[in-house]
């Protein structure tokens, strides 16, 4: 809706027409008397003070903070923006009490009204609206809200448009952890190919950590093709049991590390070496136990004498690009001595059984040897851990 009112908007915290000044003639008509008159015209005479807010009308640019300032003689008590959804920009008096700075700015296709008050006078108002977004940005963000995961799962947020104000938007997510965790944000391209921005402790998570995340981006620009933010966003998880998941590619085994003590020792076969096929190596985080799930061999990249087509039970997802740790009784020839898998992590279906019962989601799952067609990328997953924490901090848009 436009605003008709005069471009540069004013209030008139003193004025005849306001409700006090209102009050107090319609007290002297019916009192009478010298006093109640001559009262009446000291009110009448009062000194009317103006104040001026930067934005105005319909139209107003959004993402900008709302200022207000006065042009008289008083001081701001107070100062109040709302916006139509009953939210609060919330704001802070300058040191000589003759402006107000909201905190935060302004976000797009939004109503807000301006309450100030000044000393001694009655509280006058002013609305605006901003324009509304041309594009709208929003996020996925994992861990969700409420859960328990591993010690080595990061923070990860995944933008549906690109970011190019990256320092901007850093600037706006806040990580709160219950024992001052030391953490930093890294950007990078995700393996959707969107933009992502992870926060990763320096080290694995201590065990217990309450983490959350206020990602206050409502009113922030993305930059050019990203568009605007028009929500914030807020998800808070917990750290589960310390353990970490050894694989050995050239010994066949896969460990389960507790609290320091091994709890589980299983023969394994990974991925044949050579080729496409063979496993990688380096720190994966589990990033999803789902459970039966159809394995076809063209989502990987595998055709013709390598086809496969299973329904494969106890599946525990280690990248994006389809590694898995899972049952897999068909190669149980294999198991302990040789790697002869299509690039996943099979075991016995007890053994995988028992495993896929005792991990938790964001447990790190360590594969060392030297039968692997390298590293995990950094973004096939979670593969936050196989960077340096100097070279890590360097991805920061803040710190890099």
């Amino acid at each position: 809706m436009t605003d008709t009112r005069r471009p540069h908007t004013r209030l008139r915290s003193a004025a005849l027409t306001s409700t006090a000044v209102l009050a107090a003639a319609a007290l002297t008509a019916c009192g009478g008397g010298s006093g109640a008159g001559s009262g009446a015209a000291r009110a009448a005479e009062a000194p009317r003070t103006e104040v001026a807010v930067n934005l105005s009308g319909g139209q107003a640019k959004a993402g900008e903070p709302v200022k207000v300032s006065l042009t008289g003689g008083e001081k701001l008590d107070s100062v109040t923006v709302t916006d139509a959804k009953g939210g609060t920009l919330t704001g802070h008096i300058s040191a000589d009490g003759k402006s107000w700075t909201s905190a935060r700015t302004t976000s797009p296709g939004t109503r807000y009204t301006v309450e100030a008050k000044a000393a001694g006078a009655a509280a006058t108002r002013a609305e605006f609206g901003t324009a509304v977004a041309d594009n709208v940005n929003r996020v996925t963000m994992a861990p969700g809200r409420n859960t328990t995961i591993g010690i080595a799962h990061p923070l990860s947020i995944v933008f549906d448009n690109p970011v190019k104000n990256r320092a901007e938007v850093e600037k706006h997510l806040k990580v709160t952890t219950s024992n001052d965790t030391e953490g930093s944000w890294g950007w990078m391209m995700d393996y959707s190919g969107k933009d992502r921005v992870d926060w990763r402790p320096k080290e694995y998570w201590k065990s217990g950590t309450k983490v959350s995340l206020a990602a206050d981006l409502n009113g922030v620009d993305s930059g050019k093709g990203g568009g605007w933010f028009v929500r914030d966003y807020r998800t808070n998880f917990t750290i589960g049991k310390n353990q970490v998941v050894k694989i050995d590619l050239d010994g066949h085994r896969l460990k389960l590390i507790r609290d320091g003590q091994q709890v589980a020792d299983v023969p394994m076969s990974a991925g044949t070496p050579g080729g496409k096929k063979a496993s990688w190596r380096g720190k994966t985080v589990l990033m999803s136990k789902e459970g039966t799930i159809n394995m076809r061999s063209e989502t990987v990249g595998l055709t013709g004498s390598d086809s496969y087509d299973k329904m494969v039970d106890y599946s525990m997802r280690l990248t994006w690009s389809g590694m898995y740790a899972h049952a897999a009784p068909w190669n149980k020839a294999y198991f302990g001595s040789t790697n002869r898998s299509s690039g996943c992590i099979g075991m016995s279906t007890p053994d995988a059984r028992s495993v896929y019962d005792q991990v938790q989601v964001g447990d790190p799952f360590e594969v060392t040897g030297s039968a692997a067609k390298g590293t995990q990328a950094l973004n096939n997953g979670y593969g936050n851990w196989n960077v340096s924490w100097a070279d890590w901090q360097t991805r920061s848009a803040l710190k890099g």
